[in-house]
């Protein structure tokens, strides 16, 4: 029979606080240089927001709209055309808030042999390498639960501290914060959980029409599931086994499972005008990075 047991580490509800801080502390310090890596490769390519709003750098033009203060009119531009008032406007300069969360509960411990880093550790190397090319484009930036929002250039480590003073949660429910409009969420995680539970979680954080981005992280043994003949399987969150009899035959309906959910993850994101992507932990850091500045650039 194989058996797979679902972690190199031990489960967080087995393992003591002050092993766990250690645990990270040892880690940490390659997570944070990893972090900054991505970020100085990923800065060379960031230039300007690219969005309208407050600011004093011209924008674009965009034609007037029902409703809106004659006072916005540009009335040099308009007077070129005989039907049609035009506004100009400025770049978007005026730093708002991006709220960023990083799911550190026991099924994010999990690494197989197919991948080069845990779960946890590749999603807290995009959320610093993220939090500090934030902070390069002008914005203010917080870990929720754990660190107030800055616009500091010394965000990696601030943030870094936070965690080492908070090692662990076993709770992997996304934390009910309601955030302003004009604030953002990232939240990065393996969203392995209810449906339901995800949507209230959601719902907590947009109910005063926040926007935000999910971030799926998953190992390439979670995608594939690639094991065959008899075959164990050990939770990381509870001393559960499940016998699951011939792998092959189990992984068709594993499959359609873990694709039903990523479509509800959709779903869910779509319903608040969220965005989701996957993340494979064989993939570079920088892939997801990339999209999901472009992301936020864009709104």
């Amino acid at each position: 029979m194989t058996k797979v047991t679902l972690s190199r580490l031990q489960t967080a509800t087995t393992r003591h606080r002050a092993t766990q801080a250690a645990a990270l502390a040892e880690r940490l310090p390659l997570i944070v240089l990893e972090a900054r890596r991505i970020s100085a490769l990923l800065t060379a390519g960031l230039h300007g927001r690219g969005r309208a709003g407050e600011g004093e750098s011209f924008w674009q033009y965009r034609p007037f709209s029902t409703g809106e203060s004659a006072s916005r009119i540009d009335w040099r531009r308009s007077a070129r055309h005989e039907a049609q008032f035009f506004v100009r406007e400025r770049e978007w300069e005026a730093a708002h808030t991006v709220y960023l969360w990083v799911d550190r509960s026991a099924s994010m411990q999990f690494v197989s042999d197919l991948a080069p880093i845990s779960k946890v550790d590749r999603a807290l190397v995009i959320g610093l390498a993220l939090a500090d090319l934030l902070v390069r484009s002008g914005e203010s930036v917080g870990l929720i639960g754990l660190a107030k929002p800055t616009a500091s250039r010394r965000v990696i480590d601030l943030f870094a501290q936070a965690l080492l003073s908070n090692p662990a949660e076993d709770d992997e429910a996304i934390p009910a914060l309601p955030l302003t409009p004009r604030s953002e969420a990232v939240l990065i995680g393996d969203f392995i959980a209810e449906e339901g539970d995800i949507a209230r979680g959601l719902a907590g954080l947009a109910s005063f029409g926040a926007r935000g981005h999910l971030v799926r992280i998953a190992d390439p043994a979670e995608v594939l599931f690639p094991f065959s003949g008899q075959t164990e399987l050990r939770g990381v969150e509870t001393s559960e086994r499940l016998d699951i009899g011939d792998a092959s035959a189990f992984r068709g309906g594993y499959l359609e499972t873990m694709a039903a959910h990523g479509v509800a993850l959709e779903r869910l994101c779509a319903q608040k005008g969220w965005t989701v992507d996957t993340h494979g932990t064989e993939r570079p850091s920088s892939e997801v990075l990339l999209a999901l500045i472009n992301r936020i650039a864009a709104r």
